[in-house]
């Protein structure tokens, strides 16, 4: 299938099965086969917090990962880890033939080496890297790293201003072997919608991350519906921090909330050229 104006064909996984372009639709067998043992040992290894397991119906992470092509032999940096939800599955996954690395800002150094050492040996191997997003460079050395992996991140990055996104994308770039891929996945917000709520609700256009990946270098190579939820209207009185799992107006008509569930989001998957 050609590519045209920056649009690349639809890979769409949902609870039914796996659309990949090109293909006809692959059953909930043929899914699974997609998966690693590795990875659905990490997912349902007892070791993960119950809070965290019960996100696993809105974030999706087996056909998120085989979406992204994530493989336990891999050298994978997660970008901003935060709490360590997808750190909880990726480095224990990666601790027997891969490498995790858990890269953040310089502010976030203290914070990612004691969640890395809370893993204990499940996360064997283990290690933190720098983003300076000024410069646009990281610690982490250009050309060595398989899979590149971004969750709901990318809108903070728009919310900084100036060139900071761009600048976390050419790194991104430059630490990808030729032909690793960049996953994405954000809170969306649809093209007709105002641009101006990118800098405060925390959703983005996918217009918005395609066009920083491809000036960074990327392609699309293909996206998914797994994440989407189309009960969301991406207009509330909080931004995307209204829904779970933040649900930042409290009480305030907190059951409504509850039961749309969290964000509707894109999943993308840009490929570094070869």
């Amino acid at each position: 299938m050609m590519l045209k104006h920056g649009l690349a064909a639809f890979a769409v996984a949902g609870m039914g099965g796996l659309l990949v372009a090109g293909t006809t639709p692959l059953g909930a067998q043929a899914v699974a086969k997609r998966t690693d043992p590795a990875m659905m040992a990490a997912i349902a290894a007892p070791e993960r917090s119950a809070a965290n397991r019960a996100r696993d119906k809105y974030r999706h992470p087996a056909q998120t990962l085989a979406f992204f092509g994530v493989t336990p032999g891999q050298t994978v940096v997660e970008f901003q880890p935060g709490g360590g939800w997808y750190t909880e599955i990726l480095a224990p996954m990666l601790s027997a033939r891969g490498h995790y690395i858990g890269l953040t800002g310089q502010k976030g150094q203290e914070g990612l080496t004691k969640l890395l050492a809370g893993g204990g040996t499940r996360y064997k191997g283990a290690t933190a890297a720098a983003l300076d997003v000024a410069a646009g460079t990281s610690t982490v050395p250009d050309g060595s790293v398989d899979t590149v992996l971004t969750f709901r991140n990318v809108h903070n990055l728009i919310m900084q201003g100036g060139q900071a996104a761009p600048n976390a994308f050419k790194a991104f770039h430059r630490m990808l072997k030729p032909g690793g891929t960049l996953g994405v996945v954000d809170h969306r917000l649809p093209e007709g919608m105002d641009s101006a709520a990118e800098m405060k609700s925390g959703y983005l256009k996918r217009s918005t991350i395609v066009k920083l990946a491809q000036d960074a270098g990327f392609r699309l190579a293909g996206e998914s519906k797994v994440n989407a939820n189309p009960r969301d209207t991406h207009a509330w009185p909080d931004g995307v921090w209204t829904l779970p799992p933040t649900l930042r107006l409290g009480d305030t008509d907190r059951a409504r909330y509850v039961a749309i569930g969290e964000s509707d989001r894109m999943t993308l998957r840009f490929v570094k050229a070869k």
